[in-house]
């Protein structure tokens, strides 16, 4: 793979990752619940070939019960 394809790869993985990052956010968003700190991982997109992480961040105690509720919620509606 040449240099040029190499970039456009990368571009593209760290826009994928961005796209993610966007959809988490609205779809918590849309559940009342929000991380502050939600992001790609800066250094995980450092180098010629990044493999970009999804950091979730850190959260208050009262954002981590909140999204527990929520996940507790979504996990009884599979159960009817």
């Amino acid at each position: 793979m040449e240099a040029t394809e190499r970039r456009r790869v990368a571009a593209d993985r760290v826009r994928t990752a961005e796209d993610a990052v966007a959809q988490l956010k609205e779809g918590l968003a849309g559940l009342g619940v929000t991380l502050p700190s939600l992001r790609v991982d800066p250094v995980s997109c450092a180098g010629n070939e990044p493999t970009p992480l999804v950091d979730l961040g850190r959260c208050n105690i009262d954002t981590a019960l909140r999204l527990c509720e929520v996940l507790a919620e979504k996990g009884s509606d599979h159960g009817d």
